[in-house]
């Protein structure tokens, strides 16, 4: 195979560069130079992420600029660094190209709408790098790989390679740069590959709004008659196992953005857990884990190669990333109307929320802005049990303006399309992860499909007290008492002692975002007893 492509204008020259190398080639590749690397019985490459199973938001970082200064949402989440120090960890990057025999170069696009596309290049040394972000980003055409051109943003993922810790701004080993000025991305010290695709969301969450497009980590999905239902939710939550639905058309699994005239996917493929797993359970998704597919940390039987999704001795984050392609129905392109139903999935491990409830707008705003649910095991490194958390905009690690940008957006786009917004608890019922049960995916389908028919709209309604919920009072295919989880609770004064408790919580968190001040919904959360 002859060396094609040259790095040699931001000075790297390995040995050989690959650029868009097909899935094939890179079996191969990773089979030959990848340690570990196998193919399952069912035709899938399964390869380590090496030390790293997760992703390290403590080691994310944004260069402050004079572009930067005023726009970015500084703090925990983005952490600042000075452009002298990304130029090092660039550098650093750059020289451990160099030292390679083989890096690969990846081109391909973000967004599904032409209007709003950006060009991405990732220069990586695995091969299993390069065939994740060519299945996760959107694959051009030969016609368009000829005429690519230069690249609006460049990935360099040097994961392999350390992070000098001596280095300014660096804590640990491993170090996750952004700048906006450069257009650049370096990754350095970890080689979960979850981080690339991050990153470009990271991208496009900080160029799209300034468009007055609403960047959403959320799935999407549409149903026969045109109808577009969003998923809003952390991993964990159910937005790629829902939106993967046989009646349904998938428009995308985890990243969207809304326009004034519609949504269309940031992504090219989907990145589904695959603790777990079935066909039972989930079809479409383990139709999907096939020849082409990425399957990340997974245990497989020596012999057979048969993977075993209930083994979690390596990570409870196992993965597996495929083409939008292998799910069965899909919306090609992937765009779609304005959404005629908005869902927010919260998995709550105090089992105090409702399976279901209808929002106002107002409650909607509030509940985008707090972000409530549990960081479920494995999703990051060092969570080994459920925890509660709130994430702005159920994504706040990926946000790079302040919330309310992103939450004045969503607020234009419900009130010109009229859309119905929805919360979904995915978590337990009946007490919280010591006394109480997952609610079953069964009945939590069958809500998503009332909701979907119109069903539940129509369907009669009771309030349920402190979250002031709008609940159903019956749903098609789910037992009446699983939907009011006061009356679940096997003692219920204890649940409305848990509900003030997490209420409280609420609360706590909340006002950060009322010393900002640009909205007044506060009054629209919970509601305390003196």
């Amino acid at each position: 195979m002859k060396d094609v492509f040259s790095l040699k204008s931001i000075g790297i020259s390995p040995k050989k560069t690959y650029r868009n190398l097909s899935p094939a080639q890179l079996y191969a590749k990773a089979i030959r130079y990848d340690s570990g690397a196998i193919i399952s019985d069912k035709g899938a490459l399964v390869l380590l992420s090496g030390e790293k199973t997760g992703r390290s938001p403590n080691d994310k970082r944004i260069v402050q600029d004079e572009a930067t200064q005023e726009d970015i949402w500084w703090g925990d989440i983005n952490i600042p660094m000075d452009a002298a120090t990304f130029r090092i960890n660039r550098q650093r990057a750059i020289d451990y190209f160099n030292t390679r025999t083989r890096v690969y170069v990846v081109d391909g696009f973000a967004g599904w709408d032409p209007e709003h596309q950006i060009k991405i290049r990732v220069i990586c040394t695995r091969p299993y790098h390069a065939l994740f972000m060519h299945n996760m980003m959107i694959r051009p055409t030969e016609a368009e790989l000829a005429n690519f051109g230069e690249p609006d943003y460049t990935i360099y993922n040097a994961g392999e390679f350390t992070a000098n810790q001596y280095t300014s701004f660096m804590k640990t080993k491993t170090s996750i740069d952004l700048s906006f000025e450069e257009k650049e991305f370096v990754i350095l010290g970890t080689e979960y590959a979850g981080e690339m695709k991050k990153g470009i969301f990271s991208i496009m969450n900080y160029i799209m709004p300034k468009k007055d497009i609403l960047s959403m980590h959320c799935s999407a999905n549409e149903g026969k008659e045109g109808d577009v239902s969003l998923f809003f939710g952390l991993s964990g939550t159910g937005k790629t196992t829902l939106s993967a639905d046989s009646e349904r058309f998938l428009i995308g699994d985890d990243e969207h953005c809304w326009t004034d005239t519609g949504i269309f996917n940031i992504e090219g493929g989907c990145y589904a857990k695959a603790i777990d797993l079935t066909e039972e359970k989930e079809p479409e998704i383990y139709r999907a884990i096939k020849f082409g597919t990425v399957l990340e940390n997974v245990v497989c039987d020596p012999s057979t190669h048969a993977v075993d999704y209930t083994d979690t001795s390596i990570t409870q984050n196992t993965r597996a990333a495929y083409p939008i392609e292998f799910i069965d129905q899909i919306k090609l392109p992937c765009v779609g109307n304005n959404p005629k139903n908005i869902i927010f999935l919260t998995c709550d491990a105090f089992g105090v929320l409702p399976p279901v409830a209808k929002l106002t707008a107002e409650q909607a705003m509030y509940h985008f802005v707090s972000g409530y649910t549990a960081k479920i095991a494995g999703t990051e490194m060092g969570i080994t049990e459920p925890q509660a958390t709130f994430s702005a905009c159920f994504g706040a690690a990926f946000m790079v303006w302040h919330p309310f940008k992103y939450a004045e957006l969503l607020a234009q786009k419900i009130e010109a399309t009229s859309a119905n917004v929805w919360l979904v608890n995915t978590g337990w019922i009946g007490g919280g992860t010591n006394e109480g049960n997952r609610i079953s995916l069964a009945n939590t389908r069958a809500i998503i499909d009332a909701i979907h028919d119109g069903s539940l709209a129509n369907a009669p309604y009771e309030d349920l007290a402190v979250f002031d919920f709008k609940i159903p009072s019956s749903c098609p295919n789910v037992p009446s008492e699983v939907l009011n989880p006061s009356r679940f609770w096997k003692n219920e004064d204890k649940y409305w002692e848990t509900a003030h408790l997490l209420g409280k919580l609420f609360r706590e968190n909340f006002q950060q975002f009322e010393i900002e001040g640009r909205m007044s919904i506060a009054q629209y959360g919970p509601k305390l007893k003196a």
